[in-house]
């Protein structure tokens, strides 16, 4: 592990340099993966592992996602089994179930977890708040945590371009003297392109603070509002949209991906770079307090409780769907649709 200096401040970092492939395979060998769970992480990582050469299991129930478990290759009885066979057959038990699944299958979980097994999540969520979704637990076994920093489609995606996503990684709970050096492999198993040390509870709320905040809250917020004025002052939806989500997506974010922000300034025109110059200190002036609010609300617990709360109800999935729905149909979504299919990859 090294020192790396982030913004003047030194985190601990593992590149895959200094841990490679090949030691990650000697760190897990005779080790049996159980991968529970391939909704949004499960398909990702345990593609990645089984790829990467190490012995990999998934563990699902039936229906349409076991299906699509078999499609990837996944072989009933023999790599493909219900949660609880792949629970009690893993040495490494990786829990990535959504959080609200966690809490319903953790009783069916927990008695496969014997001593000296290891528990891995990519979320500090059922952990950190374990006095709300009752997932305590038994004090012989390795807890740890490998977290990508995106979505399981990007982990896979970026596996196969030859890249890696950046992860974080923690341990909750060392019992075998190994867990660190484990976590570390797993990392570098599912094809993190750096590792950087965190903890369950500083994931989880850095997490969905993001996740409501810049990642996808605030800005879905932040686009309907400049579109909206925009709308309001006679614009039409093609121009609100292609100044307001178009441009951004498709020239600039990948502009300050590469380089950094200045740089995406640098590149832009001199009106252009006088003007966020000037309005960038009333838009963090204004954000900030939404932003510290937010924040207070997820170190609380009650954006996890909100969210345990929601997830429980019996009619959630219809809910959510309405409300993904609304925007979805809404305009600005729906003029996407059409300037997508202007882009000139798309009307060859």
């Amino acid at each position: 592990m090294a020192k790396m200096n982030f913004g003047g401040v030194e985190e601990n970092v593992v590149t895959r340099n200094e841990f490679p492939l090949e030691k990650a395979r000697e760190v897990l060998s005779g080790k049996k993966i159980a991968v529970i769970g391939y909704g949004v992480q499960g398909p990702g990582q345990s593609m990645n592992l089984r790829d990467n050469g190490f012995d990999v299991i998934v563990g699902q129930r039936a229906g349409k996602t076991y299906e699509k478990a078999i499609a990837d290759g996944w072989v009933p009885g023999e790599t493909l089994f219900s949660i609880e066979e792949a629970a009690e057959k893993g040495d490494i038990v990786m829990c990535l179930l959504s959080d609200a699944a966690v809490m319903s299958v953790w009783p069916k979980i927990k008695p496969h977890l014997t001593k000296g097994k290891t528990l891995y999540f990519s979320h500090g969520f059922a952990i950190t708040w374990s006095d709300r979704t009752g997932c305590v637990p038994p004090a012989d076994i390795d807890v740890i945590m490998v977290a990508p920093k995106g979505s399981g489609t990007t982990v896979r995606s970026l596996f196969l371009e030859g890249r890696g996503i950046n992860s974080s990684f923690a341990v909750y709970q060392d019992y075998s003297g190994h867990a660190q050096e484990n976590t570390i492999a797993l990392g570098i198993g599912i094809g993190s392109g750096y590792l950087f040390e965190t903890t369950f509870q500083r994931e989880a709320v850095s997490d969905l603070t993001g996740e409501r905040g810049s990642l996808m809250g605030a800005i879905q917020g932040l686009l309907l509002a400049q579109y909206e004025v925009l709308r309001e002052n006679g614009h039409t939806p093609s121009e609100a949209f292609n100044e307001t989500v178009e441009e951004l997506t498709q020239s600039l974010m990948p502009l300050f991906a590469a380089k950094g922000m200045d740089w995406m300034y640098a590149n832009c025109s001199t009106t252009a770079q006088r003007g966020a110059l000037d309005w960038m200190g009333p838009f963090h002036d204004a954000i900030k307090p939404v932003v510290r609010k937010l924040y207070e609300s997820v170190k609380s617990g009650n954006e996890a409780q909100i969210s345990i709360d929601s997830n429980s109800k019996p009619d959630y999935r219809e809910g959510l769907e309405k409300e993904l729905k609304a925007l979805r149909e809404s305009e600005m979504w729906q003029t996407a649709v059409t300037v997508r299919a202007l882009r000139p990859e798309n009307n060859k």
